[in-house]
């Protein structure tokens, strides 16, 4: 079983997700009753991750919702940093406060040495942190396009 899958049916996600052939796909949980909660849980760790970023001067906060274009991940927190000390900043902030407010580690990080782009992978919440020009580069809002905004200012969040 591939290492993600594994991460995934460990944390018991109740999810299909698609292989490569479209009319493949893998049950990781017998309890589709648990995919509610878990869409509430996920919405909440999105927006405490884009308050914390928001917190530590992040810009351009976006929140990208992909539970009705992909079954992989529940959220996007997408924002920029004007430099790679202030991203570390607010990655490690990210982690540190999802961890203590809901008990969530992260399943891995990218990007984070090299800069111009990291990564925070929590499951169902990916944080993509960039730069100026990365962020325009990858241009991550028009690739998921179709995915709806949330506006977090006006949001209920965990732990404000």
């Amino acid at each position: 079983m591939p290492p993600f899958v594994q991460s995934f049916a460990q944390r018991g996600v109740c999810r299909f997700i698609r292989m490569t052939a479209p009319t493949r796909a893998l049950s990781l949980s017998s309890h589709p009753e648990q995919s509610v909660g878990l869409a509430d849980h996920s919405r909440q760790l999105a927006l405490l991750a884009a308050k914390i970023a928001d917190d530590n001067r992040a810009r351009e906060i976006l929140i990208l919702d992909l539970r009705e274009v992909t079954s992989v991940f529940d959220f996007f927190v997408i924002a920029s940093g004007s430099s790679i000390r202030q991203l570390h900043a607010i990655a490690d902030d990210i982690e540190k406060g999802v961890a203590e407010t809901l008990g969530e580690k992260k399943l891995g990080i990218e990007g984070y040495s090299t800069g111009g782009w990291c990564l925070i992978d929590f499951g169902d919440v990916v944080v993509h942190l960039f730069d100026d020009a990365s962020r325009e580069y990858y241009g991550l809002e028009e690739l998921w396009g179709n995915a709806r905004r949330l506006e977090f200012g006006s949001l209920n969040v965990v732990g404000s």
